[in-house]
């Protein structure tokens, strides 16, 4: 079980790094980010393809469906609402949105998913989440402040921006649990060559949404310097490393993970991606978290602490 909490918190260093790029390309679409990164992730994904050629030829049609329908909506569509969230509410605000994911994902599987990794108590399970969401609502309460304070705030756009981050919530709220059901319906296939799949399925769908975009870019005039942008070296060396590190090698992660944890307690680790790009967050603003922050990240991590130590019992 423990093999699987640290492949769940390497996951969530890797998918951190999702947060950065929107706060260090401001003046991209985030629709062009959403599909250079994972244009990026498919073109890593191809020499990978070759050499667990053999896995992927045991993929069924209906496996390859999944494969599409899980790059589509967790990839894709996720961090289209996730970028447009963060360029609009900055960073802490989805993020702490991304952070309700394990109370989100927890109670839904444990309505669902009983009869396969048996109930995970409520009563045990409530204390644990209860402390989660107090550790969200400290670090919300210390950005609602700032926000208030800040006269040149745009309400509607943070407003647009919780929405989006809303979207994104109920995209990954559905993509753990339904790849979460596919792994542990395949125990004898790899997680890595199924990482590698979804990576191969999600490279036509980038590529197609790459062209539709600089065909509407220029019909309409923007005046945004495709195909790379202002500032093309640095967009191309941040995709890069966000589609091997994010997308590859952290869909990997947790991929082992999703094979070693019951599904309502995997949901709950992927707070390790909420307080890595927490991190990341403060790093790049280069200020110290206010006392409210750290308590509240203190929260979260007794919170997942207490979590993975409820066991779930059959019924």
């Amino acid at each position: 079980m423990w093999l699987g909490v640290l492949y769940a918190l390497g996951a969530g260093l890797m998918w951190g790094l999702v947060f950065v790029g929107p706060l260090l390309l401001p003046e991209y679409p985030a629709a062009l980010q959403v599909v250079g990164r994972y244009l990026a992730f498919g073109l890593i994904a191809l020499p990978l393809a070759w050499m667990d050629r053999r896995g992927l030829a045991r993929l069924t049609r209906d496996d390859w469906k999944e494969a599409l329908k899980l790059a589509a909506i967790g990839n894709l569509l996720y961090y289209f609402f996730l970028a447009s969230a963060i360029q609009r509410a900055g960073g802490p605000l989805p993020t702490m949105m991304i952070a309700t994911l394990p109370v989100v994902i927890a109670i839904v599987s444990n309505l669902r998913a009983g009869n396969r990794d048996g109930q995970l108590p409520w009563l045990r399970l409530a204390p644990p989440l209860l402390v989660i969401a107090a550790g969200i609502v400290c670090v919300n309460q210390v950005e609602l402040l700032a926000l208030r304070a800040d006269p040149n705030a745009d309400l509607g756009r943070y407003t647009l921006g919780g929405l989006l981050g809303l979207g994104a919530v109920v995209c990954w709220t559905w993509y753990p649990i339904r790849n979460a059901d596919w792994l542990r319906a395949h125990p004898g296939r790899s997680p890595r060559v199924w990482a590698t799949a979804q990576g191969v399925a999600t490279l036509p769908l980038a590529l197609a949404g790459y062209v539709l975009l600089w065909g509407g870019m220029e019909m309409s005039g923007s005046g945004f310097p495709m195909p790379l942008g202002p500032r093309p070296a640095f967009f191309l060396g941040l995709m890069l490393a966000i589609g091997l590190f994010a997308s590859w090698l952290g869909t990997l992660c947790w991929n082992q993970a999703s094979q070693r944890l019951p599904t309502a307690m995997v949901g709950q680790l992927i707070v390790f991606e909420s307080l890595a790009a927490l991190s990341y967050a403060f790093i790049l603003r280069g200020a110290w978290p206010a006392p409210l922050t750290l308590t509240g990240v203190a929260l979260l991590i007794v919170g997942v602490v207490r979590a993975v130590r409820v066991r779930p019992q059959c019924s």
